[in-house]
């Protein structure tokens, strides 16, 4: 009888000693629920221009940003409060201060010198709209740069609007990749509905 016990206590401590199997989990990310795409117009008086976004965002004026003296009144911000994420838009008139030339190789400076550290690539795509003459341009910024989008679009004549979409978090491109893939359909219509005035 002694044996058996024995036996089987032996037999329970090469069971109970047998290494465990381990599976790392995959990372997860909070599930952040997307509203349902739907668009308004802006269209405010004296601002040379107007766009469709969507209804989910709204339009900040924040001249104080810029000090006492902003550089134009016509910045603007779209801010959407319930994913964090915010579109910076600033506007210049092309003239002999501002060239198209000079306002076009800060806004590549800007997108390729600052963000390229960070990148993994820049992707751009380039878009003529003659009929409403906006001449624009989209760049996506993939990695874990600051900004995913930048975006311009001018007449090449008298105006050009800079685009460019930053959330308050730290860029982690996995973590930000659903609301970066939503916003860019909003950055789209955005660009294919503005018009100059």
């Amino acid at each position: 009888m002694n044996r058996y016990i024995v036996l089987l206590l032996v037999c329970a401590f090469f069971i109970s000693c047998r290494p465990e199997v381990y599976t790392p989990k995959p990372r997860g990310y909070f599930q952040i629920d997307l509203p349902e795409k739907s668009y308004t117009t802006f269209d405010s008086a004296g601002f040379p221009y107007k766009f469709e976004y969507p209804t989910y965002g709204k339009i900040v004026t924040n001249p104080d940003f810029f000090g006492d003296k902003p550089e134009n009144p016509y910045w603007i911000n779209i801010e959407f409060p319930s994913i964090g994420g915010k579109i910076y838009i600033s506007y210049k008139y092309i003239n002999k201060d501002n060239t198209l030339e000079k306002v076009n190789g800060d806004f590549y400076h800007m997108t390729y010198t600052v963000h390229e550290k960070k990148a993994d690539y820049i992707q751009d795509f380039y878009h003529n709209d003659n009929e409403r003459k906006v001449y624009s341009a989209f760049f996506n910024v993939t990695g874990d740069a600051a900004s995913a989008y930048q975006f311009y679009a001018t007449d090449s004549v008298q105006n050009y609007m800079r685009g460019a979409l930053y959330f308050e978090a730290t860029p982690n491109a996995d973590s930000l990749k659903p609301v970066n893939e939503f916003l860019k359909k909003d950055i789209s219509h955005l660009i294919e509905t503005i018009e100059w005035k």
